[in-house]
């Protein structure tokens, strides 16, 4: 087999990765690719908040954001959590302990 066709070559293998179908037979290290490429990630994943999809992937960009984050800025990222589920889980036990006492009493 001559040299640089071997089974490590990335040429023999073909691309890879997500778009690996639909890149078949065109250079990865092309700049028109790779913006196809962009694109089709475009596409694939449309960045409108306006779309509960759209939210769900901000907070789960938020959370993996979280994760990777170290030392005073995963304190804020608590702080942040705290603030905003906080007074919705006080809210909830709230109402919780005043239908008890309604049914209760009642």
């Amino acid at each position: 087999m001559p040299p640089g066709h071997g089974a490590d070559d990335p040429e023999a293998r073909g691309p890879q990765g997500r778009f690996a179908d639909d890149l078949v037979g065109l250079d990865p290290q092309d700049p028109e690719v790779r913006r196809f490429a962009e694109h089709l990630d475009k596409i694939e994943h449309p960045n409108s908040p306006a779309t509960v999809e759209g939210m769900l992937r901000g907070v789960g960009d938020f959370a993996d954001g979280a994760n990777r984050a170290g030392g005073h800025r995963r304190l804020v990222v608590a702080l942040i959590v705290l603030l905003v589920v906080g007074p919705s889980a006080l809210m909830l036990v709230w109402t919780a302990l005043r239908l008890v006492a309604e049914a209760l009493a009642g």
